[in-house]
């Protein structure tokens, strides 16, 4: 007999895991449908197959917790491609803040936007890069045109101070 007895004690218990929700089915028949122009579409923008995945992941789980309401909305699908559009959105304007602290502007342009409100950034991110228009912000945004409006009014006055220093004209002596 050797030293090491072990005692038989029966099977591991495993812990219990809760299901996810079920899936209602005509939910299931969307996300089926639409799963490949929601992937593409991610993908154009974000470049890479993870950024995108998790982008469409993420908007159908919205759309899962919205999805009673959308049922009643006339325009389902128009409702349900704007999620994804924020998604994706949300997910470029997400990045691009992050990238700005180890940005150079020279003159203190990038860390003033850092503390800019979100509304705020995405509005001077989507009006000054991105050339769009209120209309087409607002639409992205899911806000009024007046909203964006407001938003841009404000983000110009945080950064005022900045644009000003980085446009007055530099006075030079002449050292003859």
């Amino acid at each position: 007999m050797t030293d090491d007895v072990r005692e038989e004690s029966g099977p591991t218990p495993v812990a219990e895991v809760p299901s996810p929700l079920p899936i209602p089915l005509e939910l299931e028949a969307y996300y089926l449908s639409n799963q490949d122009a929601f992937h593409e579409f991610a993908l154009a923008i974000l470049k890479t197959n993870d950024l995108a995945e998790e982008a469409v992941h993420r908007a159908f789980v919205e759309i899962k917790l919205q999805w009673d309401s959308l049922l009643t909305e006339p325009d389902l699908p128009e409702q349900a491609w704007n999620i994804m559009r924020r998604t994706v959105l949300d997910e470029v304007l997400g990045t691009f803040r992050e990238s700005l602290p180890f940005m150079d502007s020279n003159i203190g342009l990038y860390p003033a936007m850092c503390k800019l409100s979100p509304r705020q950034f995405d509005v001077v991110v989507l009006k000054a890069i991105g050339k769009y228009d209120t209309k087409h912000i607002a639409w992205y945004m899911g806000l009024t045109p007046s909203t964006v409006t407001h938003h841009w009014r404000k983000a110009q006055e945080r950064l005022a101070p900045i644009h000003r220093r980085a446009t007055r004209p530099i006075h030079r002596r002449d050292a003859t």
